[in-house]
């Protein structure tokens, strides 16, 4: 059982933050509103908590406040995008080699379900998000 003892300091906030960066790399994609799109990250991770136990270092990662490091995103010249696809690569290759198969699975899950919810929390339309 992989835990958060097995991560150095840098490790750790990468992995932490991965999820988040998935969500942002999507709400950057299109254009328009952020709240929406926010608070479906914090439902996916409320969730995430209530469902404790299947993964011991998920849990670990979903207990962390969900942020970013606004200066890390600044030194790739603000392209959230393109940071989080370098950073999310960097947690991935990190739970791999660290983790089980099982854990690294279930990371990943989590991270596609945030980008998902983002991605379906987002809507376009016309006037206020009306779709006519």
């Amino acid at each position: 059982m992989t835990t958060k003892a097995d991560f150095n300091a840098e490790e750790w906030t990468t992995l932490v933050e991965g999820p988040l960066l998935a969500g942002m790399s999507v709400v950057a994609a299109e254009r328009g509103g952020t709240l929406r799109e926010s608070l479906a990250i914090g439902k996916t991770y409320a969730a995430a908590r209530q469902q404790q136990g299947e993964s011991p270092l998920l849990d670990a990662i979903v207990a962390s406040p969900p942020a970013v490091d606004s200066s890390r995103l600044r030194e790739g010249g603000g392209d959230v995008q393109a940071q989080a696809t370098t950073r999310l690569r960097d947690a991935v290759t990190t739970i791999d080699s660290k983790a089980s198969a099982e854990e690294a699975q279930a990371y990943k899950h989590f991270v596609v379900t945030v980008a998902e919810a983002v991605a379906n929390a987002h809507r376009e339309g016309g006037f206020c998000g009306d779709r006519r």
